[in-house]
């Protein structure tokens, strides 16, 4: 619907049709950023232990949101567990690889339990909203709504392979990869210098 296939990002002949890309992009991210904040225990090849509890994850979600320049809203401990519990079914999406199809079922799962629906939401005096989830939903129904429908929606049209994992070792931080041929393999530059030693260091062993 909003992205072409073979294509993510980029120009377009229809008006708004980058603000539409944009919207799906931005779902990804989130669901990005959530599953890192909430379910990596190894990072740019480092043990982390991620926020265990309700308050110490929403205050976790919360800090991460404002690295971004995302408003984080108003949401409760209890929200923050259960959005945990979305992140944690969510990351395996990312660097699904050969596994996509396994991905796409647990998708389609998650997007029937949080009542997924594209709906366009209103208010007075104000413009109409592309969302993905039921005007009366809660925040986790809708994020998790919103975040499932647009990685479905990338794997729908062919780009899993966005959808990326770090390949370097010791970090299982993900990231949507926005790149023109999709060839990103770390999660950043970092992270890309330590695999490029290792495999440097392999080489003179050999």
């Amino acid at each position: 619907m909003t992205i072409e296939p073979g294509r993510i990002t980029g120009q377009s002949r229809i008006t708004g049709q980058s603000e539409i890309d944009g919207y799906v992009s931005s779902r990804v991210e989130l669901a990005a950023l959530l599953a890192n904040c909430l379910t990596v225990t190894s990072a740019h090849g480092r043990p982390v232990a991620p926020a265990r509890c309700g308050e110490e994850r929403r205050a976790a979600i919360s800090a991460r949101l404002a690295e971004a320049g995302r408003p984080a809203g108003t949401f409760t401990a209890a929200d923050a567990d259960r959005l945990a519990e979305v992140a944690a079914e969510l990351r395996p999406v990312f660097g699904a690889g050969p596994r996509v199809v396994e991905a796409a079922e647990r998708l389609n799962r998650l997007l029937v339990r949080h009542g997924a629906v594209p709906n366009l939401h209103g208010a007075p005096d104000r413009p109409l909203v592309l969302a993905f989830h039921r005007p009366d939903a809660g925040l986790v129904d809708a994020w998790a709504a919103d975040m499932g429908t647009a990685l479905a929606m990338v794997i729908g049209v062919g780009q899993a392979a966005r959808l990326g994992a770090c390949q370097a070792g010791n970090c299982h931080l993900v990231f949507f990869d926005t790149t023109r041929n999709a060839s990103r393999r770390f999660c950043d530059l970092s992270c890309q210098n330590r695999a490029k030693a290792g495999a440097y260091r392999a080489r003179r062993r050999a």
